[in-house]
């Protein structure tokens, strides 16, 4: 015994291009149209897609005002800066662990933590 009987539907290509006309028009929305006619959202785009109707696919659109451009230009000058300073200050960490390493060793330490220690210093 067959346990999955599925009905498989097909829709003629005036129905198809009916749906597709109603879209277009205004009419209806994908949304709407899915429910109207119990037909898959994935359905209608493939009809979309299948007769080049590329104009009744959903589209992105950002619009952007010139304050929301220069206030991204800054922001990202900003962290531009902030990524430098970051660079500059880890080079200076390690400029002044080379520093501590070569005293240490100047002064008979076993390690810059043992000169650290010994100065109090807290880096």
């Amino acid at each position: 015994m067959l346990k999955n009987r599925q009905s498989i539907r097909q829709f003629s290509e005036s129905f198809k291009l009916k749906i597709l006309s109603d879209l277009s028009e205004g009419k209806y929305t994908k949304r709407e149209l899915s429910r109207l006619y119990n037909i898959g959202y994935t359905t209608i785009n493939c009809w979309v897609h299948k007769y080049k109707r590329e104009d009744l696919m959903n589209q992105r659109i950002t619009i952007q005002t010139m304050d929301d451009l220069s206030r991204v230009h800054s922001l990202q000058k900003e962290i531009a800066k902030l990524k430098d300073l970051l660079i500059k200050k880890d080079l200076d960490s390690l400029v002044l662990d080379s520093y501590l390493e070569v005293a240490a060793k100047e002064l008979g330490y076993k390690n810059a933590a043992e000169l650290k220690k010994k100065l109090d210093i807290k880096l």
